[in-house]
């Protein structure tokens, strides 16, 4: 199988558009074409072409940039559902699939209604195909990329010259040094290339030409390698007595969850979300999931987070059988661990297990995603210095930039009745008659011109730190171009 638009078919198919759409990729200091649609290619755009030379031809270009690893987790992602047509799949190239169908045809009522099942199923799912079948690989490969028929080119048993003698050499997969070269001396095609004598061809470009000829043929073997079967992070106990006991329920979960970390550290793995399947002898069964802030794959943190589901369930009649699986995983390396690293990171960042722990109980009872924590951000702006992030997929900041003292609580800017460059003597706020102290500043603060915000669309800030009589310390500021006064924070 080859997909000649995956990338670009992958994108569009999560939002269609119509008209000419690119993929860019930056290569060689520049932003090029990496894939494209039928409306670009029918615009005059090519693979290759340089962005603004491609807007330069098509002003209506609609562009995105091209995300290679999206791309091979989809082509993966195909590989898999190949495996309803045989067991055998594997990849070929970064917008192909190779498949070995060798005795799974007739499942299908043959060949042909075999591959029309396959074209009629990509076609709804948005893919464009070609596809080749043949006895080897490489004429598999060359009639899916140069035959005639767009959707399914067929090669006879036995007979490959059939098919592939009218191809060009470049479908022999050969680099294009010794595609070039073929050319020059007018071999134009796989027949003209068999025809030569073996020695000369070996003798004028090498054996890896004669080599790709051969394995097309079927006259010398070529290697294969399926996709390995993704690992399964799940483990099971089946007991000979029915418990119903949390206590016991939760010395089964521990036996499990040793089993169940051994496999996810042999595969560098940490379990994100596990789910815990509980069977009763009446056939009815209960789950437990429990989602982590982080990925662990440490038993004894792990195993007292469980209690709480463990408590809430029902065993009825008695359990008889208990699976734990590690529903999602993430990459989770061996970091080596010393004094010298704990130092560099400092007594905040050394060990946030604790913190760790606390954002899973909570989540699991709120939401893993209601949980939220502050980050610094790079703005001057009061209300842009900071944003909100999910604690479970964010990392704490390690340091947090103070340049200036500010205050404990900020809320929208509320007006306030004063005229004058300097903090008024008397003014009300909120319904409270207040009386300066003292006043502190001012700190001007410019708006941020490349982005666009209408709170400070009045011009600069001068801000004062005013502590009134009455024992409110408010954060206030004066506006120049428009005059008024405003307080927009309050101090602890």
């Amino acid at each position: 199988m080859w997909f000649p638009r995956l990338a670009s078919d992958r994108v569009l198919r999560a939002r269609p558009m119509d008209g000419p759409f690119v993929l860019t990729l930056h290569e060689r200091n520049a932003d090029r074409i990496y894939c494209l649609n039928a409306a670009a290619q029918q615009a005059g755009l090519e693979r290759g072409m340089g962005y603004s030379d491609a807007r330069a031809f098509c002003p209506d270009l609609t562009s995105q940039p091209a995300n290679t690893k999206a791309d091979g987790r989809f082509q993966r992602m195909l590989a898999r559902w190949a495996g309803r047509y045989c067991p055998w799949v594997g990849l070929e190239g970064r917008d192909g699939l190779v498949m070995d169908i060798s005795g799974t045809p007739h499942l299908f009522g043959g060949e042909t209604p075999m591959l029309d099942d396959m074209n009629a199923r990509l076609a709804r799912a948005g893919l464009q195909v070609q596809m080749g079948l043949g006895d080897t690989r490489g004429a598999a490969w060359a009639l899916a990329r140069y035959g005639t028929d767009a959707r399914a080119n067929v090669a006879a048993a036995g007979r490959p010259m059939d098919r592939l003698g009218g191809l060009p050499v470049t479908a022999l997969r050969l680099e294009d040094k010794a595609n070039t070269a073929l050319l020059r001396l007018g071999v134009r095609t796989i027949s003209d290339l068999a025809d030569l004598p073996r020695a000369t061809i070996t003798r004028r470009f090498g054996p890896h030409v004669l080599m790709r000829l051969a394995q097309a043929l079927g006259d010398q073997p070529e290697h294969l390698s399926p996709l390995p079967d993704p690992p399964q992070f799940s483990v099971r106990m089946t007991l000979p007595d029915p418990i119903g006991l949390a206590g016991d329920v939760m010395a089964g979960t521990a036996r499990l969850l040793d089993r169940l970390c051994d496999k996810l550290k042999d595969h560098e793995q940490g379990a994100r979300v596990l789910r815990l399947d509980l069977r009763r002898v009446d056939q009815a069964s209960q789950q437990v999931e429990l989602r982590l802030a982080r990925p662990l794959r440490d038993p004894h943190r792990i195993l007292p987070l469980f209690q709480r589901g463990v408590d809430g369930i029902d065993a009825g009649f008695g359990i008889d059988q208990i699976r734990l699986e590690a529903v999602q995983v993430e990459a989770l390396p061996v970091q080596q661990v010393s004094h010298v690293a704990y130092a560099q990171a400092g007594p905040d960042m050394g060990d946030t297990t604790g913190l760790e722990d606390l954002i899973t109980k909570v989540g699991n009872r709120i939401g893993l995603d209601n949980v939220q924590r502050f980050l610094p951000a790079d703005s001057h702006i009061p209300e842009r210095s900071h944003i909100i992030a999910q604690a479970a997929y964010s990392s704490p900041a390690p340091s947090w930039p103070v340049m200036r003292h500010r205050p404990l609580r900020l809320f929208a800017p509320e007006h306030v009745a004063a005229t004058g460059r300097t903090p008024p003597g008397r003014f009300r706020w909120r319904r409270m008659a207040l009386q300066t102290a003292r006043a502190t500043g001012p700190e001007r603060l410019a708006p941020e011109w490349w982005m666009a915000d209408d709170a400070w669309r009045s011009g600069v800030r001068d801000y004062w730190k005013v502590e009134t009589q009455q024992g409110r310390r408010l954060w206030m500021y004066h506006t120049p171009q428009s005059p008024g006064w405003f307080v927009q924070g309050e101090f602890a």
